[in-house]
């Protein structure tokens, strides 16, 4: 009896420290769409306050426009890739202020430099190239190039001062079809020859060529000869021709009147040559030689007697053809 009594209070006092009498209970409630507010979780500004400096602004989504450099301001050195202005540029007769590369010049451009003021007379300015085997697209060429450089064709010559000397002076173009030597251009210079052996004056010829012009065909190539012709009645009066090769001297100009001169002299680095290196490499299927056909090589050579910059080319030509000059004078009163 005693027994039994125990365990029915036992299992009183488990039922009523059980957990599940113990929980708490919960009540759901069904709520109705649409009938509920909802309570802002911040406390929205006034109506009346500027909030624009709240907005985040977008870093990534603005566009910068990139700076352009106008055309005809800057020029990038080939060589050492300075920036160098145009203006400083033709101040220093268009040679590099930061290393020696000499960039092209025009023929009026290098006159201006090379003889006094107001002495220059050039002749036959208004002769012009003709078509004459009729090749296809010449003559647009012709007329494109003459209004792009204001030139009549790929060379100026005239008579001019060189220091106190007066001298027959030949300037070819680069920019007018490669200064490629046509009927015109072989017909000037041997008129300017020509003219300077019989005034008894020294000629000096500024050459920048790719060669013969091939639209022409034979007509081109039958100026080698001319020139040549010319250049030999002018040593044969005792008078002097000093050759000048500038960047680049090649092929058909450089076989012929280039290299006939008393004198040979070149600018610095110029590229001179009959034909170009990829061919020569070609041709002879062998390695080249650093500096192959620039005119430091050449000099070392022998093919040229001196490498003269440009900025000092006026007083070097102006002293090589007083020299020249005076050995001419002596020869002429012996005889």
């Amino acid at each position: 009896m005693f027994l039994e009594m125990k365990s029915r209070e036992l299992s009183r006092s488990k039922s009523v420290n059980s957990p599940l009498t113990t929980m708490a209970t919960t009540t759901f409630f069904k709520k109705t769409p649409g009938t509920e507010t909802s309570e802002p979780a911040v406390t929205p500004p006034p109506s009346n306050v500027d909030t624009s400096f709240l907005r985040k602004p977008k870093l990534g989504g603005a566009k910068t426009k990139k700076k352009e450099i106008p055309e005809g301001v800057w020029t990038k050195c080939p060589r050492c890739e300075a920036l160098v202005t145009d203006k400083e540029l033709d101040d220093n007769l268009k040679v590099c202020l930061r290393c020696p590369f000499h960039f092209p010049i025009g023929a009026r451009e290098r006159i201006h430099a090379l003889v006094e003021t107001c002495s220059f007379e050039e002749m036959d300015a208004n002769m012009t190239s003709v078509d004459v085997i009729q090749f296809t697209g010449y003559a647009a060429k012709l007329e494109g190039k003459a209004n792009a450089a204001g030139l009549k064709d790929a060379v100026v010559t005239g008579i001019g001062k060189i220091g106190g000397q007066r001298a027959a002076l030949g300037v070819m173009d680069f920019s007018f079809l490669g200064g490629s030597m046509g009927s015109v251009v072989g017909e000037k210079l041997t008129r300017l020859i020509e003219a300077a052996t019989d005034k008894g004056l020294p000629v000096v010829i500024i050459s920048t060529s790719g060669g013969a012009r091939m639209y022409e065909g034979m007509f081109s190539l039958m100026q080698m000869a001319k020139t040549s012709a010319a250049l030999a009645y002018h040593a044969k009066a005792k008078l002097p021709y000093i050759s000048v090769l500038t960047h680049p001297t090649t092929a058909g100009v450089m076989a012929s009147f280039a290299t006939l001169g008393d004198l040979i002299i070149a600018e610095p680095g110029a590229m001179i040559g009959f034909a170009g290196p990829r061919v020569v490499k070609d041709t002879t299927q062998s390695e080249l030689p650093p500096g192959f056909q620039t005119s430091e090589f050449l000099l070392e050579h022998g093919l040229i007697d001196a490498i003269v910059p440009r900025k000092e080319l006026k007083d070097r030509l102006a002293y090589y053809i007083e020299f020249l000059m005076e050995s001419h004078r002596q020869l002429a009163a012996l005889s």
